[in-house]
């Protein structure tokens, strides 16, 4: 009988160094995390950190209309009052839903693609607005989407209590 050796470990009782056995949920056993289950940690801190950057951008559109000066062109579609309450909307269910990838519910993660996919197009249509900040938070999207469905199989690993 062979006996089956964990490449770089040298052993066959260790795991591998991208894997640390975990205690599920209710004690039935041990599941696997791997270092990837920590980009789906690192994708809901980053969610509920621009959804409340956008919860404190639609404040400020709606609450102080001087705060954002609008180029002669003005801004697409909607005027500065609308922008600011779906960048409130969009931005609290960022928010709401970065929490609950903390629970490794599936449906958190195909809801956060498609919320952080309104968000990047909220923000491209608001770029004339604020140009840097809606190319950054733009970027931040991008970053989530790709830890999200590159490793959200690993979600199911995440619940951290």
């Amino acid at each position: 009988m062979t006996e089956h050796v964990h490449p770089g470990t040298g052993t066959a009782t260790e795991p591998r160094p991208a894997e640390r056995p975990r205690e599920t949920p209710g004690g039935t056993g041990t599941a696997v995390r791997t270092v990837w289950t920590n980009w789906i940690g690192f994708a809901a801190v980053l969610m509920i950190v621009t959804g409340a950057f956008n919860v404190i951008a639609g404040l400020v559109a709606l609450l102080n209309e001087d705060y954002y000066a609008v180029g002669p062109q003005g801004l697409l579609v909607f005027d500065l009052t609308a922008w600011g309450w779906i960048h409130l909307a969009v931005g609290a269910l960022v928010l709401l839903t970065g929490l609950a990838l903390f629970t490794g519910k599936a449906w958190a993660g195909v809801v956060a693609v498609v919320l952080l996919g309104l968000n990047a197009v909220a923000q491209l249509a608001f770029l004339p607005v604020a140009p840097l900040w809606g190319v950054l938070v733009i970027a931040l999207d991008v970053v989530i989407i790709w830890a999200i469905v590159a490793h959200g199989h690993e979600a199911r690993d995440l619940r951290w209590w």
